[in-house]
């Protein structure tokens, strides 16, 4: 599981990518692998054992950890060549492939539809979707938010137009769901989680059959066409990570509260919710390609992103695939 979909805007400038520490000139021998993580998912528990290092040790590649709290300043690093392989969720991908941003997907996640969700306040009149309009709802331009509640909206026979809407990343979101400040607040795990705990807030709907829920790996372009055996072990042995920590889920979720902070029982609502399943990481398929894509195709539709983008073109397969 990989917390996706929280962005923050891209960083565009050059002083943004003089401040990357250790850029990699292409060519370079590859003896080290420099991860992008965020302290979540099946990444996080690889990091934990040591997994991906074990793996490469034979091929005499090192891995070092840098830590970001979302999917675009992580992608700005490695499109500039700061890190080399990291994760993300499905909209962030969209504006770094469209400032240019030199990497390939790699490999993906298939997360469950069921860790998305509306939530509104326990006593507030908002019962059906239609409800929302002219309502302030809040969720992260740019995030898998954005795309779930555009979604979820016209499921309503509404745009996005319809609804007054507050730019606010989680943390900014839930203090407002809170005070009441916003009618409804569009969000993902851990926090639709830690919110939903609370008894003063009511499920408007999850994003179960308004939009799937896909995550990408990510590796820098330069390093993933020179290092092919690298990145096909990575994403292999994340996939190995994710199905044994399925198969033992009360260690899976003692280790990633302790990863993360999230409380055990909040941690536990994750992982068990239907559909959830840590061993759904594949090298990137067509399913994922044509998802992608029409988000992409959605997204410059409704001028979210600059550009009309295609996806295949950035889009890394291993031979297997």
């Amino acid at each position: 599981m990989i917390m996706r979909r929280q962005t923050l805007g891209l960083i565009g400038t050059a002083a943004a990518a003089l401040a990357m520490p250790n850029v990699r000139t292409a060519h370079a021998a590859a003896t080290i692998l420099r991860i992008g993580w965020q302290k979540n998912g099946v990444l996080a528990l690889a990091k934990r054992t040591g997994a991906i290092e074990k793996r490469l040790a034979a091929r005499g590649v090192s891995v070092t950890w840098a830590e970001f709290t979302s999917g675009p300043p992580l992608l700005e690093a490695l499109g500039l060549g700061a890190v080399d392989f990291g994760p993300t969720g499905d909209v962030p991908p969209l504006f770094a492939q469209a400032a240019g941003r030199n990497l390939l997907y790699v490999g993906a996640y298939r997360g469950p539809s069921s860790g998305s969700a509306i939530l509104v306040r326990r006593d507030s009149p908002i019962r059906l979707l239609e409800d929302l309009k002219g309502k302030r709802v809040a969720f992260k331009r740019g995030s898998s938010a954005h795309n779930f509640i555009v979604k979820a909206l016209r499921k309503a026979g509404l745009a996005i137009t319809d609804v007054e809407a507050a730019d606010l990343p989680p943390p900014d979101a839930a203090a407002a769901f809170k005070t009441g400040s916003i009618d409804a607040w569009a969000i993902w795990d851990p926090y639709y989680a830690v919110a939903e705990a609370d008894p003063e807030a009511r499920v408007l709907t999850t994003a179960e059959g308004i939009v799937d829920s896909w995550s990408f790996y990510f590796g820098n372009g330069a390093f993933t066409t020179e290092n092919p055996e690298i990145i096909a072990d990575v994403v292999d042995e994340l996939a190995k990570t994710g199905a044994r920590a399925q198969s033992h889920l009360d260690e899976t979720i003692a280790a990633l509260s302790e990863i993360t902070g999230v409380p055990m029982e909040i941690t536990k609502t994750i992982l068990t919710r239907k559909g959830a399943d840590l061993g759904r990481v594949y090298p990137v398929s067509d399913e994922a390609v044509t998802y992608q894509q029409a988000l992409a195709d959605e997204f410059f539709g409704l001028e979210i992103v600059p550009k009309k983008l295609t996806i295949a073109d950035v889009v890394w397969r291993t031979k297997a695939s």
